[in-house]
């Protein structure tokens, strides 16, 4: 039920009056966004958004996503408004400041009912893609009466300009998610002035051309919004909502401007916009009868949520198949995969680490309904799907496989929604080298604190005669700069399952499977035949593969395919009376993990620390020391068939022994 448009007014003015006031006191912010588009919050949030502030996590809420994050004080008066514990109003005084969780954009990891991080243009557009894939799968797994919402945008000019929107846009219409619905802050102003300045563009035949319904509404007129809306959710495609609006609405001297864009309103014109609005409250106060309305919205939403929760219960086994899937995978990845490792135990394998991917997800798959995974237009390439990861489409949501198209960028972004969203562990593949395209995805993957798989192969000059454009020299040293993101680079069958369940287990942390391209000896198996979690090699980061038959004077580490080549190394050491271990890194991050003492066994200081890895050398001093010896490749690479390559570039025992050996005689 709609309440009066004076009433609404006054709940609208509220929004306006913190955004104002909490960038005003931090003299820092972006107050046009939430003030242009309060009306249009306010008729979602009271009228059509299904949540409870009371239970922020319920499986079957909506989503609401503030792609334009800039405008995040638009997220933080609602959300305090509509009676979420957090933020409080002395949470909002502080805007910005050290310790409050309001920070300058929001972060899903501080605030509840913050759906996910949002701040760099375009990416929360396109989580929101991912969060509507994933209600889609779950509803054609559990049915209506568990799964049934909507994932609800709003997404500024910026978000629309950038180029992950074309990639996400244009996934969401071919799939037909019509549970996602975009209102455009249509304000035709950035940052530089209006936007005729930079683009001229009709972007609502652009979102029609991609298969998706465009309707537009006066942002300040509750009775057009409600009707946009309305006919945004009767459509069977994904909606953009046009909302004409004028940033900075309330601001008599500002409002309809750029410089309300990115700055505070300053002390004059917050007082000139408190009598245009006719607010009369102290900054940070609000009038009691505006909070009465702003709390009686969200009764509709406890309703919803205590019916949805008697038809969970009606069903014991039911509601236990269900938790148990949304509880995620937990540590159940390991006993996925044990007769497996074991039997490769028994029965070594000679492939690529990108097929040993494949293998691994076999039984992982089979296991794991949670795990969804997909590739950018490569899935011969990545070897990411398996018999058990049916399409899924348009016509059949209950499959667990995406054809991505080549969108690297939208892909990784899409994954992040779906984890986001809850029910989903997805995973998708390109090659290394194009985590470049996707690379600020994957940054908010780690600073999410999400579960995302990256499936990254033809991981160095192994590739071959793809070139230098294709072969990966910085890329593995680059991702490994990334805080809280495991990067992965196993050297075998073994350690890539090892890496896998590594990958899969660790809830709050995204990871990077780096895989080669060409095949590669199994080197483990030995002492493996009993093998579980508990005897996981990897789990340490790194771990002594091989120990020195001659008195110990070289250590050599490596990851990936060079462990072979170190093996082979030293053989050839050992020959000569130089005693040799060889050390498999497949993951720095956990081996820095480690405390000192186990550090210090794996790398002794009374022996040459060499490392061998095809790629930049630059990192590596921080394990081999000031005095080791990095072997790497510092330059581009080049075409031609992989064993030249190595060849050419040094990767070989016949060109490193020599090294080591002059290196160790001064």
């Amino acid at each position: 039920m709609s309440l009066p448009t004076a009433r609404m007014a006054r709940m609208a003015n509220a929004i306006r009056a913190l955004s104002m006031d909490a960038v005003q006191a931090a003299n820092s912010g972006h107050p046009g966004m939430p003030m242009g588009m309060a009306d249009v919050a306010t008729v979602l949030w009271t009228e059509f958004l299904k949540h409870d502030p009371k239970a922020p996590h319920w499986a079957d809420r909506d989503r609401f996503v503030l792609s334009a994050g800039h405008g995040s004080m638009l997220i933080y008066s609602l959300l305090n408004l509509s009676g979420y514990a957090r933020p409080t109003m002395d949470d909002i005084r502080n805007f910005r400041q050290l310790g409050s969780p309001c920070a300058g954009h929001p972060e899903n990891f501080l605030l509840e009912g913050v759906e996910c991080t949002t701040g760099p243009l375009g990416q929360g557009l396109a989580m929101a893609v991912g969060m509507a894939m994933a209600e889609r799968h779950l509803n054609a797994v559990f049915g209506d009466e568990l799964v049934d919402h909507r994932t609800w945008v709003v997404a500024g000019d910026g978000c629309l300009m950038e180029g992950i929107n074309h990639e996400a846009i244009g996934l969401a219409g071919h799939l037909k998610l019509g549970r996602m619905n975009v209102l455009w802050d249509d304000n035709r102003i950035t940052i530089d002035g209006d936007t005729d300045l930079s683009t001229s563009e009709d972007i609502k035949a652009r979102y029609e051309a991609t298969g998706w319904h465009v309707t537009s509404c006066d942002g300040h007129d509750f009775d057009d919004i409600r009707r946009a809306l309305n006919e945004a959710q009767a459509d069977p495609r994904p909606s953009l909502v046009a909302c004409r609006t004028v940033i900075g609405k309330g601001a008599p001297n500002k409002q309809g401007g750029h410089n309300v864009h990115g700055a505070p309103l300053g002390a004059d014109e917050v007082a000139a916009a408190r009598e245009y609005l006719g607010w009369d409250a102290a900054p940070f106060e609000i009038p009691a009868d505006i909070l009465v309305d702003w709390h009686a919205t969200t009764e509709r939403g406890q309703a919803v949520h205590a019916e949805w929760q008697a038809r969970l219960a009606s069903d014991a086994g039911r509601r236990a198949k269900f938790e148990s899937h949304m509880a995620g995978i937990g540590d159940r990845a390991s006993p996925a995969l044990e007769a497996y490792v074991r039997d490769l135990a028994a029965n070594p394998k000679i492939v690529a680490t990108r097929k040993a991917s494949e293998m691994a997800l076999g039984p992982l798959t089979e296991q794991l309904p949670q795990l969804v995974g997909g590739s950018a237009d490569l899935t011969g390439s990545n070897n990411t799907k398996t018999a058990s990861t049916a399409p899924f489409s348009a016509d059949d949501y209950s499959g667990r496989y995406v054809y991505y198209g080549i969108r690297e960028f939208g892909m990784a972004a899409a994954m992040n929604g779906m984890a986001l969203h809850g029910g989903v562990a997805p995973y998708g593949g390109t090659f290394l080298i194009f985590s470049d395209y996707c690379r600020n995805a994957i940054r908010l993957s780690a600073l999410q604190q999400i579960n995302v798989t990256y499936v990254l192969t033809h991981d160095s000059i192994g590739l071959g005669e793809d070139g230098p454009t294709h072969q990966p020299i910085e890329q593995i040293m680059s991702m490994r700069l990334i805080p809280n993101l495991n990067v992965y680079r196993p050297c075998d069958t073994i350690e890539t399952a090892e890496c896998w369940a590594l990958a899969l287990e660790a809830p709050k942390t995204p990871a990077v499977l780096a895989l080669s391209r060409q095949n590669l000896p199994q080197l483990r198996g030995e002492g493996d035949a009993d093998w579980s979690a508990a005897t996981n090699r990897s789990a340490k980061g790194a771990y002594r593969l091989k120990g020195a038959d001659a008195p110990r004077k070289v250590v050599l580490v490596a990851t990936g395919s060079e462990v072979a080549v170190a093996m082979e190394c030293a053989a050839k050491l050992e020959e000569q009376g130089v005693g040799a271990d060889v050390v498999s890194m497949p993951c720095m991050e956990l081996f820095a993990a480690q405390d000192a003492a186990y550090r210090a066994d794996v790398l002794p200081t009374d022996a040459l620390k060499v490392s061998i890895e095809a790629g930049v050398t630059q990192g590596w001093e921080r394990f081999i020391g000031d005095n080791g010896l990095a072997i790497g490749i510092d330059r581009f690479g080049a075409s031609a068939p992989a064993e030249e390559l190595f060849a050419k570039f040094g990767i070989t025992a016949e060109a490193i022994v020599p090294q080591i050996l002059n290196k160790l005689n001064g």
